[in-house]
């Protein structure tokens, strides 16, 4: 990994976006560097955590060749992000939109589900005679409902824990 200067990581930066503009991915990270390894010693005098300020290491990668990072100090911050931040927007231009209308049938559809599985089976008809078999699978069919009621409840439990 390259670390390069801040303006060296905007130009750089620029020409990754011009060159995957029609296909390609590019990986960006931000994170806020610190020193906790016992390579490095930092003075510990300096004072608490609270008091003493940490840069912020931005990272790029295309996932093959250009990979390239820049080291941001707390002072520099808000005018490397003002840079950052508009060559970002004027980069991601040829972004897809997304389709509302399969995220809206999607939503109607599990809307539906849930609404299903909270209604109860009616089950009526007479037990002998005409409609036996039909009154036997709704028999089977709130059975089965219950099933499935019981396995989302575990499910939706599960999440919970996690």
């Amino acid at each position: 990994m390259q670390l390069v200067d801040h303006n060296t990581f905007l130009q750089q930066l620029a020409a990754l976006f011009e060159s995957t503009k029609d296909k390609g991915t590019i990986w960006l990270t931000h994170k806020r560097l610190t020193h906790d390894g016992g390579d490095i010693a930092m003075k510990e005098g300096d004072g608490d955590d609270q008091s003493r300020e940490y840069p912020c290491i931005v990272r790029v990668t295309d996932g093959k060749k250009a990979k390239f990072s820049t080291k941001v100090l707390s002072k520099d911050l808000d005018k490397f992000h003002s840079a950052y931040g508009a060559l970002l927007k004027a980069s991601m231009t040829t972004l897809r939109k997304r389709d509302k209308k399969r995220e809206k049938q999607r939503a109607e559809q599990l809307a539906k589900r849930k609404q299903r599985m909270a209604d109860p089976v009616v089950i009526d008809g007479p037990k002998r005679g005409n409609g036996r078999r039909k009154r036997q699978r709704q028999v089977k069919a709130a059975l089965r409902h219950e099933e499935i009621k019981e396995r989302a409840a575990k499910r939706e439990e599960a999440r919970t824990k996690t």
